[in-house]
């Protein structure tokens, strides 16, 4: 890869940096981030970086039967950028399943609707002529009237229905009758950022997804004995549940221990809501980037609750709500508590931001701002991986707010490590390496690209091996090579300088270069930003007067920790670790002495977390 000439205002502000060193190869329109001051090479946002905000007002009517969505959304879009908007550009995420939408999916031809039908649209006020509207899929640019300033805000409503898939559940869609999980269910306003103005990808059911920080207040009716979960918190509780279910709710919001607000023998009575033919369920949520929910009538629901901040003894409420026949939930509320707890103490160590986080029973295995839609799994550690993994995006992209659109790795691998630290704190000696083995396999095909390939431009195990195990071994190397106490010091400085922002990939390693104090960017470079495998040898083992030296050779170019295992005569075995530090000079060999009297069988190279094109040449046999 050639690298970019860097601007000279780049170069400029990178001198006053202590031993910034190496530097990264930054594309021309990123670079013109730092020119412009809203991105800096510290890794901080820059002195005139900008972010636009909304608040929604939602008002929906959702019917299980007929699986309609209608209501209307009621927008305030504030423009922060330094640029006059002469137009809105609107997300209809629904249109994934509107007929002669592009999609990677196929769906059951059932499934294949009208899309959304915006029956009206005011701007300002003002009544637009729908009719004259253009929907290009999951994209809606809707000219303005007069452009929208710098600094200014735009009231904006439509009022929308669209029928939610019953099959063919790609995030979203009814689960089963009685039962659905409803996300991307409203018009939005696009993101508007200072990297590609608009942000105009068409969502096809592969990407995730890329939303600005917003306020949502959220009105949802539903049918008598129908509860509704969603992001937020319930602000009209005792007008919609029941009195002893109220209390049972509260308690569980103050008590470490797991109760059951809706078991079994409740769902036979039918006592749980409020006896209207119809309840409207009221939430409210600020600083996040998107809004959903789900409904049951037929559903438990487990809760506890426990501190996530030490200093202000706050809490969060975790939520398990499934159908009682799918008896692997039955964990699910304990593995939510320890993972909210792992993440608020362990790993990342930042308290929990929010208030709940409820896992539903679903037919997906998708994260989305305090809520999770898990299918059912066959096994315990299913159960714990999936579980810890949905529930790990909540930092990343949630409270991050990278765009998962170009982006993948940017938040797939934090919740990939994420997984793999958690699950072995819930169930002690296991070992999860999720998508380890596929990269070692695939790596060096022709379709193993560079992590920091754009997500856009990838499909296929290509996007799988980019979006997860590589970038997650990344992290995992890094965190190996500085030790948990300052990686977490290097960790929190991105977390500090981006949450509730929008971050690029450069936001983040310069972040964790300033906050480690270190130029990590020989390893950046090598693991993210070139091509190559990881692969290593043994390529002898030799006698000395101290004991023995064992040659590692790196036969690939991707840096690994060295994992070594001797075994001695006796039978006894002695693990040795090296970081990757040990290839930073670039070198392609390194010796690893064994101080020992005794004598050495045989040496094994490699560990779980550490892949290998070539496992043939990692045994060593001593003669």
């Amino acid at each position: 890869m050639k690298f970019p000439t860097i601007l000279p205002a780049v170069l400029a502000l990178a001198a006053t940096l202590p031993s910034l060193g190496q530097q990264l190869p930054v594309p021309l329109d990123l670079q013109a981030t730092y020119t412009k001051g809203t991105r800096s090479v510290t890794g901080a946002p820059g002195p005139r970086y900008w972010q636009n905000s909304a608040e929604y007002d939602l008002n929906v009517s959702f019917d299980p039967a007929t699986r309609k969505v209608a209501g209307t959304v009621d927008i305030v879009y504030r423009n922060a950028s330094p640029d006059s908007l002469r137009l809105l550009q609107f997300r209809l995420y629904p249109n994934l399943y509107q007929k002669g939408a592009p999609r990677v999916n196929r769906i059951s031809p059932e499934d294949v609707s009208e899309g959304v039908q915006v029956e009206a649209l005011s701007l300002g006020g003002q009544a637009q002529d729908v009719r004259k509207l253009t929907i290009q899929a999951t994209n809606m640019p809707v000219k303005l009237p007069k452009p929208l300033a710098p600094g200014g805000s735009l009231p904006v409503r439509v009022a929308y229905s669209y029928v939610l898939n019953k099959g063919s559940h790609i995030r979203t869609g009814e689960i089963e009758p009685g039962a659905a999980f409803v996300a991307y269910f409203f018009p939005r306003i696009a993101v508007y950022d200072d990297l590609d103005g608009w942000n105009t990808t068409d969502y096809n059911g592969s990407q995730e997804f890329y939303n600005d920080f917003c306020t949502f207040r959220a009105a949802i009716t539903v049918p008598r004995n129908f509860v509704v979960w969603a992001t937020g918190d319930l602000k009209n509780t005792s007008q919609v549940l029941a009195p002893k279910y109220v209390q049972r709710l509260q308690q569980a919001e103050q008590q470490d221990g797991i109760s059951t607000i809706i078991g079994p023998d409740d769902l036979k009575r039918q006592d749980i809501t409020a006896a209207s033919p119809q309840n409207t369920w009221r939430f409210e949520a600020q600083d996040v980037t998107d809004f959903v929910f789900a409904t049951a009538d037929h559903y438990v629901w487990q809760a506890s609750s426990l501190v996530v901040d030490a200093a202000t003894k706050r809490r969060t409420r975790v939520d398990a709500v499934y159908n009682p026949k799918h008896k692997d939930f039955e964990e699910v509320v304990q593995f939510t508590r320890q993972t909210v707890e792992a993440m608020s103490y362990t790993f990342p160590k930042w308290p929990f931001p929010y208030a709940h986080e409820t896992v539903f029973d679903g037919l997906d295995q998708m994260e989305y701002p305090m809520m999770v839609n898990d299918n059912p799994v066959a096994t315990r550690d299913d159960a714990i991986t999936l579980t810890d993994h949905e529930v790990f995006h909540t930092m990343f992209p949630f409270y991050m707010g990278t765009n998962e659109t170009k982006y993948g790795w940017m938040d797939e691998g934090w919740a990939t490590i994420g997984e793999w630290i958690v699950s072995g704190l819930i169930k002690p000696g296991f070992e999860d390496d999720y998508g380890v083995e596929p990269y070692a396999r695939g790596s060096a095909q022709e379709f193993d690209v560079p992590v920091t390939t754009l997500s856009t431009l990838q499909n296929g195990t290509a996007f799988f091996l980019n979006s997860y195990p590589k970038p997650a071994l990344g992290y995992l190397y890094v965190k190996d090579l500085l030790g948990d106490e300052l990686f977490t010091k290097a960790l929190h400085t991105y977390i500090r300088n981006w949450h509730g922002k929008h971050p690029m990939p450069y936001d983040f390693f310069n972040s964790m270069n300033t906050g480690a104090g270190q130029n990590l960017n020989w390893f950046w470079q090598r693991w993210f930003f070139d091509d190559g495998y990881p692969d290593l040898s043994i390529t002898s083992v030799s006698k000395t007067s101290t004991g023995y030296n064992v040659l590692v050779t790196a036969k690939g170019t991707k840096p690994v920790p060295v994992d070594l295992t001797v075994t001695f005569a006796d039978g006894k075995t002695e693990k040795i670790h090296r970081t990757v530090a040990v290839w930073q000079a670039g070198n392609t060999t390194v010796t690893v002495p064994v101080a020992t009297k005794q004598t050495v069988r045989k040496v094994v190279l490699g560990s779980t977390y550490v892949p290998d094109k070539h496992k043939a040449d990692n045994t060593f046999e001593v003669k």
